[in-house]
């Protein structure tokens, strides 16, 4: 009884004052952040600053857009780890997953536990702060981080005032965490929990009810089978209350699992289905598509986003928002038509080069993938150029090298990057010349780059009719900031649309 009076008191020390607007609640408690330039950490953070607390954070060796976005937030961020970044009187420090933090030997770790001050997660924080809250979790293999920032879009511009955490920056939201005062859009993370603690982050949230995007094999470092991987994915489903919604993609995986959940389970595609699904698709700058309902009616959506995955994932959302009856057409119409997408899901760099740099995120096969369709879509006569960074355990494992059989599939021009060294020791991490031959067996036209400047130099000389993608989830050697101003200035005016 002990042990659960101590987790309700440390819940409703995580609250905040009830009723009281974030700009007038008290700080309950100090919370400092180490790792906080990670997605989703700085998105915690500021759903505690926004619920009242007062917040400060560390990070070492990070990269824009991250690292900027985080240093324009307001609170205390210092650029190194150190014992003497903890504030007075601190109440809990929360730590970041990366390999390079280095728990163990983190000073910032070692000084809270030596003062006595609780250690935790993100995850287990945000689950702990929105257990009272109407959850909504956003999950699957690929499109989470874009369902849910549209979400929170469509509910924020329809004035419901949702609180989100999206795990990647969206123009279209005025930050990537919100407390808010009504349902709460969570994107939830399949990725373990911490070296030592090994459920997936959505395991410890609270939802009432779930989108489920995708559910295709990824990190392969931590669930080295499919039925590893989906392990966790059938767990959140059992976790759905039975008056609950679950809306999920119509897909031979999502249909496995789907038994799983008691609660009412409505599908979507961009095929036709027995759900909701998109037709007449017209791509384009903007593209347009009619939404069909499973009773037939026809919401006509237009959209700037780029890719095929877009399409499908705007569905989705429509779908869960509709269903749920949380905004009318009209605002589902607008908030589609006006939401921008989010930084390095297909964002062109460049604005005069006649080659337009376009960056993407490569974490996974599918996401990767997905990219490389999206351009070919949108400029089926240009020849495309890839450059590609392995930063992600997944890409560099050798139990992943068959996704350089085929996930270049379509581009003219492929440079590959090294793999980063940080957690290398943790799998069974590939070369650079690994990845690069078997890149190359699979009859792409492929080059190892090992420094900016000599991809800088490759890509100095081409004709002017390709398009260029950056595909990374790292900072790809500086790449998406060093080159959009160097096009610009070495290919001139648009030539292309």
């Amino acid at each position: 009884m002990a042990g659960r009076d101590a987790e309700i008191s440390r819940r409703a020390a995580l609250a905040p004052v009830r009723g009281a607007k974030p700009q007038d609640a008290r700080a309950e408690m100090r919370i400092h952040f180490t790792g906080i330039a990670g997605a989703g950490m700085s998105a915690v953070a500021l759903m505690m600053r926004d619920a009242g607390h007062e917040i400060s954070g560390s990070d070492e060796d990070v990269f824009p857009p991250m690292s900027t976005y985080v240093e324009g937030l307001g609170f205390p961020f210092h650029r190194r780890f150190d014992a003497a970044n903890l504030p007075d009187g601190l109440d809990v420090l929360v730590l970041g997953t990366s390999a390079k933090l280095g728990a163990e030997s983190n000073p910032e770790v070692i000084a809270a536990r030596a003062r006595g001050v609780r250690v935790t997660t993100f995850a287990e924080m945000l689950g702990e702060a929105t257990c009272e809250r109407a959850v909504t979790v956003v999950a699957g293999s690929f499109g989470k981080s874009t369902c849910t920032a549209l979400m929170a879009h469509v509910l924020e511009q329809a004035g419901a005032r949702p609180g989100w955490m999206v795990g990647a920056i969206s123009p279209s939201l005025p930050a990537t965490g919100q407390w808010g005062a009504g349902e709460v859009v969570l994107e939830g993370d399949e990725y373990i929990v911490s070296s030592s603690d090994r459920r997936s982050k959505f395991e410890l949230y609270h939802p009432a009810h779930l989108l489920l995007t995708s559910l295709v094999h990824d990190h392969v470092n931590v669930f080295p089978t499919f039925e590893d991987y989906e392990a966790p994915f059938r767990k959140l489903l059992r976790r759905i209350p039975g008056e609950g919604l679950v809306v999920m993609r119509d897909h031979p995986a999502t249909r496995a699992v789907a038994g799983e959940t008691g609660a009412r389970v409505v599908w979507y595609d961009t095929a036709p289905c027995e759900g909701w699904f998109a037709a007449d698709v017209v791509f384009g700058e903007t593209t347009r598509f009619d939404l069909v309902a499973p009773d037939g009616r026809r919401i006509a959506l237009t959209t700037q986003l780029l890719g095929a995955h877009n399409v499908e994932n705007i569905v989705g959302v429509a779908a869960y928002l509709l269903e749920r009856g949380l905004v009318s057409e009209a605002a589902l119409v607008r908030g589609v038509a006006g939401f921008a997408g989010i930084r390095r899901r297909l964002d062109r760099l460049t604005t005069t080069s006649r080659i337009p740099v376009i960056e993407g995120f490569g974490s996974s096969y599918e996401k990767a993938h997905s990219a490389i369709g999206a351009m070919r879509l949108h400029y089926p006569d240009r020849p495309l150029v890839v450059v590609f960074e392995p930063h992600t355990f997944s890409w560099r494992s050798r139990d992943a090298l068959p996704w350089y059989d085929s996930v270049f599939e379509g581009a003219a021009r492929v440079l590959i990057c090294p793999p980063p060294v940080h957690g290398a020791g943790s799998h069974h991490q590939s070369t650079f010349e690994e990845i690069l031959a078997r890149a190359q067996g699979s009859g792409v036209a492929a080059l190892g780059v090992a420094s900016a400047q000599e991809a800088t130099e490759a890509l100095s000389h081409l004709h002017g009719d390709e398009v260029v993608l950056l595909l990374s989830s790292g900072p790809l050697l500086g790449l998406p900031d060093s080159l959009p101003p160097l096009f610009d200035r070495l290919y001139g005016a648009p030539a292309y649309a």
